[in-house]
């Protein structure tokens, strides 16, 4: 990575379905019971809603507290954090959705993912010197952006599961946006970080500059272009998002930008369609573990490490054990090594979920892993279904954000969304921020001969870490519902607080706060000033150089304790957790 390339990166700080049940491989996997009763009476239990940002908080439990579903909750976060969290996500953005329903019992997701328009090509990303481009250079402008997903993912999603009108869900954003927000210590720390961008923005930096510099904790953003596009779409519906001026909007933006100037058409955006989608379950322990499927690379990828470690005796091992961590980033390392060679957009390339999540082949991995030593080297394996391809690496930054809706009838919303990194390609339309979701694509598109599963073709959806994620008890009832922010460590973050709720046996928030584990360029790598820092020599005696390096997070969820649903969020956030 280039000093560049890392100055920016560091600014960022089963069946396939459970409602059709179909086989996994050789992996046994029962079904969720066509219904689950509700987890408490409405007495005892009115709703709870968690995620990075309080007022977003605040939000889902207004709309829950007006009678609506936790879709309804989901959805009023989503576009709140549209306004107050610009940096993270928002309708310039995509998403995934998971979401129980409480009355069949069944679960679905929803893809949200953006898609490449129809000038994309192969090549995108590639310089002319034929070599992939910089990130930096890369990341900014009009090249980088997808046609948009989370409105199309919030029409769906209403549509399903709303109960509340649907203008009724825009109101906190909208109030937000015209009475103006606090900037807080976050988000200042994101416009200072990346101040020496902006002057080829000059859109972003007429709303979050005042007096010739970034804005400050404490100061106040309004934003009526914002206002304008959320009234529009309350009256008119998310078809008001795609055409008309704000559709014209997208495209000029895209078109004008001062910075790799593209094309994005009326077309583009008419096409675009949120794909409901089965969820990718697998049984692990006595839970049934659910999540986000392709393109999200999430579910696979999570399933894969927990399976992994499934003949280890994690819970007995415990927490403040070395080995516990040495085992977890053996695990870790063999399955994002499948996840670069194999993952893609299913609608564009074969992807072996079923066969990367069977039973025999998740032994075949296990088998490599020894409980004194490190394999030192992780290569991606063979699982049946698979097809020849190269290994290549992509370019997802942290970022991202996540939110958890409960209703009083026991639905339940878990949602990631993302405009990919700090404030998306820098570009605005209609007051809030396009992605930069394109640079999740690998930028070459084909590696020693063999094509790159994650490639740029047109109308293919990028690759991505995102990992909402829903778990159902042995009865069926669900437990859990949790996911991160953080680029490819979501994943990781993920990961680690469900082995701390199903192996160690910690509470939903203690299991958050568990340290953070990731790798890079051969070392594995712990969050500093945590417990596993001290561990560092201890680790490394398995083989691997651990290092402590900065491994932020920015997980929220919600766990049933048994007579209520309890939120929680990441105390390295602002995020907060509300009982309705």
């Amino acid at each position: 990575m280039t000093k560049t390339a890392a100055l920016f990166a560091a600014m960022l700080a089963l069946p396939l379905s459970l409602s059709s049940c179909a086989p996994m491989g050789d992996m046994p996997v029962e079904s969720v019971p066509s219904a689950v009763a509700a987890p408490a009476s409405k007495t005892a239990f009115k709703g709870v809603v968690s995620s990075a940002d309080p007022r977003a908080s605040e939000a889902g439990r207004e709309i829950l507290r007006k009678g609506g579903s936790a879709a309804d909750a989901a959805m009023a976060m989503m576009l709140t954090l549209t306004v107050v969290e610009p940096q993270s996500s928002g309708i310039g953005g995509g998403g995934f959705l998971l979401f129980h329903d409480a009355q069949t019992g069944a679960i679905t997701t929803i893809d949200g993912r953006e898609t490449a328009p129809a000038a994309a090509d192969a090549n995108r990303f590639m310089g002319q010197d034929g070599k992939p481009m910089r990130f930096i250079n890369a990341f900014q402008g009009g090249h980088s952006v997808g046609v948009p997903g989370n409105m199309r993912l919030m029409e769906e999603t209403h549509r399903k599961w709303g109960r509340l009108p649907w203008a009724d869900i825009f109101a906190p954003a909208i109030r937000h946006a015209e009475q103006g927000f606090v900037v807080n210590d976050v988000l200042q720390s994101r416009l200072e970080r990346v101040q020496k961008l902006w002057g080829n923005f000059p859109e972003a930096r007429a709303l979050y500059w005042q007096d010739g510099r970034p804005k400050k904790s404490g100061d106040t953003v309004r934003n009526p272009e914002a206002v304008k596009l959320l009234r529009n779409v309350a009256a008119n519906g998310a078809d008001a998002f795609y055409t008309g001026e704000a559709g014209q909007n997208i495209i000029d933006a895209v078109a004008s930008a001062k910075i790799n100037p593209a094309v994005m058409t009326q077309a583009d955006l008419d096409a675009y369609k949120a794909v409901p989608r089965d969820a990718v379950c697998m049984p692990y322990r006595t839970y049934k573990v659910c999540g986000m499927g392709p393109p999200s690379s999430g579910a696979t990828t999570v399933l894969q490490i927990l399976g992994t470690l499934r003949p280890f005796k994690m819970s007995a091992l415990g927490k403040d054990n070395p080995q516990s961590w040495h085992l977890i980033g053996e695990a870790m390392q063999l399955a994002y090594a499948d996840r670069e060679k194999y993952l893609g957009d299913p609608g564009f390339v074969n992807v072996p979920v079923q066969g990367m999540l069977s039973e025999s082949y998740l032994a075949s991995r296990s088998a490599l892993i020894t409980p004194n030593g490190s394999l030192g080297t992780y290569e991606a394996g063979t699982p049946p279904g698979a097809e020849k391809r190269t290994a290549a690496i992509s370019s997802e930054v942290a970022g991202t954000t996540h939110f958890v809706a409960v209703d009083s009838d026991g639905n339940v919303a878990s949602m990631t969304s993302t405009v990919e990194g700090a404030f998306g390609s820098q570009l605005i339309a209609n007051g809030y921020f396009l992605n930069n979701e394109l640079t999740d694509f690998t930028f070459a598109p084909e590696k020693n001969g063999a094509p790159v599963a994650n490639r740029v073709q047109p109308g293919k959806r990028p690759l991505s870490s995102m990992s909402p994620t829903i778990v159902y008890d042995a009865a069926g009832k669900p437990v859990l519902a949790l996911g991160s922010a953080g680029g490819k460590r979501i994943i990781m973050h993920v990961t680690k607080t469900l082995i701390g709720v199903i192996d160690f046996g910690l509470l939903l928030d203690e299991a958050i706060a568990l340290p953070n584990i990731y790798f890079s360029r051969g070392d594995l790598l712990v969050e500093k000033d945590t417990y596993l820092a001290s561990m560092t020599d201890d680790m490394s005696r398995y083989g691997q150089k651990v290092r402590a390096v900065n491994l932020p997070s920015k997980l929220n969820g919600a766990e049933w304790t048994g007579d209520k649903w309890v939120g929680a969020a990441d105390p390295r956030s602002p995020g907060l957790a509300l009982s309705e």
